[in-house]
């Protein structure tokens, strides 16, 4: 039996948590989610707590074990706590800013780039280099953050571009005689 498909999810104080066939429905204060599980899992709810089983040790059912869980756990998490992914811009005249229900991005290109804010998304921007993205869907948050990243990931000589706020850039030296 997988150890982490094991372990119950706690339901906080005011989380309800509820199953329809295979879908899972998880309502808070921040909003409601829903999810699909996969048709191999059992989900059983008790008074606080949620917790999977799974028919055999086939690995995909095991996988599936995991997923379930994973996804159940986030869930709960975020309806909870918003999850936040923060990005920082890195570069001479790079910024942001919002307009409306857009995020205009300023990355080196002879044009600005605008990018749509998905719907349960906020994002806000502050000093014009830092990027705040919250949401109750840590998929959806995740998403958005490497689609914003991905229009300028930074580069590894002068360490330009879009970034995590926690992430490293390994630098690297440029060429030898360029300092000549």
């Amino acid at each position: 039996m997988s150890r982490i498909g094991r372990q119950p999810i706690a339901i906080p104080d005011g989380v309800t948590v509820e199953a329809k066939g295979r879908e899972i429905h998880v309502k808070g204060p921040n909003g409601a989610l829903s999810e699909r599980m996969p048709a191999s899992i059992s989900i059983h709810i008790a008074a606080n707590e949620v917790t999977f089983t799974r028919p055999d040790d086939r690995k995909e059912n095991r996988a599936f074990h995991g997923l379930a869980l994973a996804l159940v756990a986030n869930m709960v998490r975020g309806v909870k706590e918003p999850f936040v992914k923060e990005l920082d811009l890195q570069g001479v005249g790079y910024r942001a800013e919002l307009n409306g229900n857009k995020l205009v991005l300023l990355l080196g290109f002879s044009h600005p780039v605008e990018v749509e804010i998905p719907n349960g998304i906020s994002v806000s921007v502050d000093r014009n280099v830092a990027i705040r993205i919250e949401g109750i869907s840590r998929r959806d948050v995740g998403q958005f953050a490497a689609d914003v990243r991905s229009l300028r990931p930074p580069e590894p000589y002068k360490g330009k571009g879009v970034r995590y706020r926690d992430e490293h850039i390994r630098r690297k030296v440029g060429k030898a005689g360029a300092t000549a």
